[in-house]
C-alpha cells in the first residue's frame, strides 16, 4: 500500500463498516465522499489549518468535489485513503484523493476537491496565510505544487 500511495504526504486508515453497504452489495456511492472528508480533515490537522481557523476566523469551505469509481469495494474491508495538495491559488487549493483496497491490493476510488478560504467574520473569500502556505510545501516536498498566488 505504501508504495501505491507514495505521492501522498497524509494517509488515513478507514475501516468499512457493514452499514455502508447499499442493496447492490458494495459500499453506496455516497459514502466515499465521507471517505474523501475524514481524509481531508487529517490533512487539516496535519498543517494545523482548524487550529488557525480558531485564531483568525479564516478558514476553508469546499466549493467542489468529485469521484470516480474504478472498482467496487465489500465489507469486510480496509481502506487507505492518500490526500494531498495538487494546486494552491490565493484564496484557494485543490485537494487530490486516491483510495487503495487493502482486500484487493489496488486502487478503488480517485477524487478531487476545490477548497475556499473563507473569512467568516467578514463573510468573504480570503488569502491563505503565508503560515499556512509555508507549512503546506512543507509535507508536500519542493516542486509539488503547481502554485498560481497572484
Amino acid at each position: 500500500m505504501d508504495d501505491m500511495l507514495k505521492d501522498y504526504p497524509v494517509i488515513t486508515e478507514i475501516p468499512v463498516a457493514w452499514g455502508e453497504m447499499d442493496a447492490l452489495n458494495h459500499v453506496n456511492n455516497v459514502v466515499y465522499f465521507r471517505y474523501f472528508e475524514t481524509a481531508r480533515i487529517d490533512y487539516f490537522n496535519k498543517v494545523a489549518l482548524m487550529a488557525e481557523m480558531k485564531q483568525t476566523g479564516v478558514g476553508p469551505i469546499l466549493s467542489e468535489t468529485t469521484c470516480r469509481y474504478k472498482l467496487p469495494v465489500t465489507f469486510p474491508d480496509t481502506l487507505y485513503v492518500g490526500s494531498r495538495i495538487s494546486k494552491i491559488k490565493a484564496d484557494r487549493f485543490t485537494m487530490t484523493y486516491e483510495i487503495v483496497s487493502k482486500k484487493l491490493g489496488r486502487t478503488t476510488t480517485i477524487g478531487c476537491a476545490e477548497v475556499v478560504m473563507f473569512d467568516f467574520k467578514k463573510n468573504e473569500k480570503a488569502k491563505l496565510s503565508q503560515h499556512l502556505l509555508d507549512t503546506i510545501s512543507s509535507i508536500e516536498g519542493k516542486g509539488l505544487i503547481e502554485q498560481e498566488l497572484v
